[in-house]
């Protein structure tokens, strides 16, 4: 199986301090601060992170799990809107998805879009996120 790898810094206080996250071997790398996490700072945060990989991964699993059924999909493209509430905590996990799937009906689409959802790592990692909700829909 495959391993990933990433690295983040934080130099100093909570409050005052600044970091830098790193993915890969350099693939992206941002700056975070306490700001950027918690208040409307410039940077990103591990919670931006957390949605970018849950959203790459469901589009991946879903594009997947077409493609093994036979249909071809043109593009799938996923939104994923991570909240974090008190303690702190996420506490919730929108995944807004759009798919272009050629010669397949709603139904059958809604029924992959949710085995998706079930399916994909990260999902199945975000395990003690009280709720992950999907909106998916077949355009085109």
């Amino acid at each position: 199986m495959a391993t990933q790898t990433s690295k983040a810094t934080w130099n100093g206080t909570l409050k005052e301090g600044n970091g830098v996250m790193v993915v890969g071997d350099g693939h992206y790398e941002g700056p975070f601060t306490f700001a950027s996490r918690f208040e409307t700072g410039a940077g990103t945060n591990p919670e931006e992170l957390i949605g970018a990989a849950h959203a790459g991964c469901y589009s991946m699993f879903l594009s997947a799990l077409l493609s093994n059924n036979d249909y071809k999909p043109t593009k799938v493209q996923t939104t994923a809107t991570v909240h974090l509430g008190a303690g702190p905590a996420i506490t919730q996990i929108d995944l807004v998805c759009e798919a272009e799937v050629p010669n397949l009906d709603t139904d059958a689409f809604q029924d992959f879009a949710q085995k998706a959802k079930e399916g994909c790592p990260v999902s199945k990692a975000l395990g003690g996120v009280e709720t992950i909700t999907l909106d998916a829909k077949l355009v085109g």
